[in-house]
């Protein structure tokens, strides 16, 4: 199993940001229903203001080769146009446990 651990931080005032923030959980949320190998999505808004990313997600597929899978399937490079013009920063981590 692989985790893939994402956080983003976004450009724009907070509500600028929780606005797009918003919209990007929702469409990720939907994803297991919609990709065969994302086994589940777990994603968090930040809510403490004094720290600098605004989202993360927590993914889980069967093998490091999924990531791939997952990440170039149509409906997340869909979600994750929500995006665009928003994100600052990502960072990532993919590891098998």
């Amino acid at each position: 199993m692989v985790k893939h651990i994402v956080m983003f931080k976004l450009t724009g005032t907070h509500a600028e940001r929780m606005q797009v923030a918003q919209a990007f959980k929702k469409a990720l949320e939907a994803l297991p229903e919609q990709i065969d190998v994302l086994q589940s999505m777990e994603v968090g808004i930040n809510e403490n203001p004094d720290e600098q990313w605004d989202v993360v997600l927590t993914a889980i597929v069967p093998a490091m080769a999924d990531v791939s899978t997952y990440a170039n399937h149509p409906a997340h490079v869909a979600a994750a146009g929500l995006l665009a013009g928003h994100k600052e920063l990502r960072g990532c981590v993919d590891y098998e446990f």
